[in-house]
């Protein structure tokens, strides 16, 4: 997850500032480089967050609500907004040390298990050493929490979770009125011991703060890979108690996937989607700029998968790998990718599209060694499937190459002997030596069994029990099909592709009544499937007269449509109003059907800028080649000299900067953006920053898809 580049919020005395920092370049916080990058533009008051009062020691009592946003926000991982809380804090009050340790808790959160070396984490170190600095300023409570975050990460442990779950234990038995220290204890606790003791913790908190979203969400996460059905509570109590997340309307979707409540889910994961898309569009953000939105996006995919909704699954994957990608923060392979990736690949693999994953270009396969392995695996299995032993042979033979090279240097991976044992069993089976074959599936069950199947969500399409149950079926032995089916479904509970070979092994092997319970259960998971599929057919052709029971929940996705769309396109581009050098007034409508290039600069004294509109105008001819324009706005631009290629407009009072959240209202100055509209005037890519963006190759290539 790459986080929006941004000038600090901070106003350090001005002794401190000219001891410390150099005078800074135009666009580039005074403050130092751990302030040049986060979110640019103040915040506003969120609602639908939870309460989660975190009292600490301030003078201004603006600071304490805007604390208390930024602290709800942590408990719903939106660590992005919940650091522009925190930064609009330390604006209106530079020296309060337990802004500065929210600064650094925003980077060095739940997910940060280990202690990160040099790189994208040292902005969060420097936060970490202001908050150090200026603990004198804190409660002897506060300074608690500063020191364990200090000892957790600064002092070079390896083990910062243990550090923290200890530092709030502390807290709490010198301070058991401290709701905050206990929820982050009931967090980092998890997984630590017993899930049913971490539970005390929750309910401890659940009695004081009914509502605290982050016990909800620790109670979802501490049971989340145990016991699901113990989250079910925390389920309804966090969907409920923080509407205004759109990680709290996600997270119940991984317990009521794991319990097999697939309609809830795809209510949970839908509205989660739409809310961060949502969002998205709002604030001017594209997909490689959160993480939440292609963790939801892929999740939907897997919840339509398992309701037999293959169409939407597919269209989810696609569109997620279509969305832009950042030259330099996200390369073709990086996050969302991979989300989309892992979303595509197992939908079409378990509904068995097999000629699709072995058409050329029908897949985005990337170049990595990890996406070329991931291919081999693919297309291995598929061509198993369709028979064509000489293709999966050779692929099957690259697998096992490569695994005997890793081999020199660690044993071969449990995935990989699974994998390789898969292959094998699909080929004998399809070559008619149904025993070798079976004995090498369960070989690769037992793999599985070991080391589990899932994920949130599952980056395998199926559990192999399931693919042992189809093979028993289809060779007719129905009481080892059942078993098979039975073993898939304590893995992938309601899991209706085993549902409906189920259906057909109990009649088959004279279960008549345990044949209509299946094929009703069935019915209530599937019960609005894309046409034409054969497990549908499948069950259909039984002829059971099964009925399932009403489901009043039954996920209907119109229903959300008021929320938005769940897939990503192009938003719409915010207004734009600016005046020429004749005084003009000029607007995105003036260009209809026309590509825009829309650059917010800082001033002809600026040289990056200069050197980038100069770039831009050297290559006029290939933009106009790419149906587009070069609007050039600034807030004065009488003394820039005209360049070909390039309109120069005025932003008077930065009023269109604002708008297009190229402007730092933490320190009052414009920011440099470069934005691509399309003719329909949807924003398609953008960048915004303390540097001008010089790749103009990369705008000429993005300009080419639209």
């Amino acid at each position: 997850m790459i986080r929006r580049t941004f000038a600090s919020a901070v106003l350090l005395s001005c002794a401190l500032l000219a001891s410390a920092q150099p005078t800074p370049k135009m666009g580039h916080s005074a403050h130092g480089s751990a302030f040049d990058t986060g979110l640019r533009s103040r915040p506003w008051k969120m609602q639908g967050l939870g309460p989660a009062p975190f009292k600490i020691t301030t003078k201004n009592p603006e600071v304490q609500q805007w604390f208390n946003q930024g602290n709800a926000l942590m408990h719903n991982f939106w660590f992005e907004e919940a650091e522009r809380s925190f930064r609009w804090c330390l604006k209106l009050e530079p020296e309060n040390p337990m802004v500065y340790w929210g600064l650094a808790y925003s980077g060095f959160n739940w997910f940060v298990s280990y202690n990160p070396g040099p790189g994208k984490f040292d902005r969060y170190r420097e936060f970490l050493k202001k908050a150090v600095q200026f603990k004198h300023n804190a409660s002897p409570r506060e300074r608690m929490y500063i020191e364990t975050w200090d000892r957790a990460f600064a002092k070079g442990s390896t083990v910062p979770d243990e550090v923290i779950a200890r530092g709030m234990q502390e807290i709490v038995l010198q301070y058991p009125d401290d709701v905050e220290a206990k929820a982050l204890l009931a967090f980092y606790n998890i997984g630590k011991g017993s899930a049913f003791a971490n539970q005390l913790i929750v309910d401890e908190i659940l009695r004081q703060n009914p509502n605290h979203p982050g016990a909800h969400h620790a109670s979802i996460h501490n049971w989340d890979s145990s016991n699901p059905e113990q989250a079910l509570r925390s389920c309804a109590g966090y969907a409920k108690s923080s509407p205004g997340s759109g990680h709290a309307l996600h997270m119940p979707g991984h317990v009521y996937t794991k319990v097999g409540k697939w309609h809830e889910a795809a209510w949970a994961m839908d509205a989660a989607t739409r809310f961060e898309l949502k969002y998205m569009n709002e604030r001017l953000a594209l997909p490689f700029e959160t993480w939440n939105f292609a963790h939801n996006r892929n999740y939907l995919s897997y919840i339509h998968e398992q309701l037999g909704m293959e169409k939407a699954a597919l269209t989810g994957a696609r569109d997620l790998l279509r969305a832009p990608k950042d030259p330099d923060y996200n390369p073709e392979e990086a996050d969302y990718y991979w989300e989309g990736m892992t979303a595509l690949t197992r939908c079409l693999m378990k509904f068995e599209r097999w000629e699709l994953i072995v058409k050329p270009s029908e897949i985005p396969w990337g170049k990595s060694g990890m996406a070329k392995d991931m291919r081999v695996g693919c297309e291995a299995i598929a061509y198993a499937a369709l028979g064509d032993a000489a293709a999966a042979n050779e692929r099957l033979q690259s697998i096992k190459d490569d695994a005997k090279k890793q081999a020199k240097d660690k044993p071969i991976s449990a995935f990989d002997k699974m994998l390789i044992s898969e292959i094998e069993g699909r080929l004998l089976i399809a070559q008619n030596d149904f025993d070798g074959g079976i004995k090498a599936l369960r070989e690769a069950a037992k793999l599985e069994d070991d080391r589990s199947y899932g994920g949130d969500p599952p980056g395998t399409p199926y559990t192999l029990w399931r693919v042992i149950g189809d093979a028993y079926r289809k060779h007719g032995d129905h009481k080892l099909a059942i078993d098979a089916y039975e073993r898939a479904l304590k893995k992938e509970p309601m899991d209706g592709f085993v549902l409906s070979g189920l259906a057909a092994s109990s009649k088959a092997a004279g279960e008549l009544e345990q044949a209509k319970t299946y094929a009703a259960q069935f019915a209530s998971v599937w019960s609005s499937p894309d046409p034409g599929l054969p497990w549908t057919e499948l069950v259909a052709s039984l002829n059971l007269d099964a009925k399932p029971p009403r489901n009043a929940r039954a996920y209907v996705p119109a229903k959300l449509d008021s929320m938005g769309p769940s897939n990503w396109q192009p938003f719409a581009a915010p207004a734009l109003d600016v005046i020429d050098a004749d005084g003009k007034r000029v607007s995105l409508a003036d260009y209809r059907g026309k590509n825009v290039v829309l650059v917010f600069y800082l001033s002809d004294q600026c040289a990056h800028c200069m050197e980038q509109l100069r770039a831009i105008s050297a290559k006029k001819d290939d933009f106009g080649k790419a149906n587009a324009v070069v609007l050039a706005v600034c807030n004065a631009v009488e003394n820039t000299a005209p360049m070909e290629g390039v309109r120069l407009l005025r932003d008077k009072d930065h009023v269109n900067a604002r708008r297009y959240a190229s402007y730092d209202d933490f320190e009052d100055m414009e920011l440099h953006s470069t934005i691509l509209i399309d003719g329909e005037g949807r924003v398609r890519w953008k960048r915004t920053g303390g540097d001008p963006f010089s790749k103009v190759d990369f705008l000429l290539s993005e300009l080419k898809k639209f």
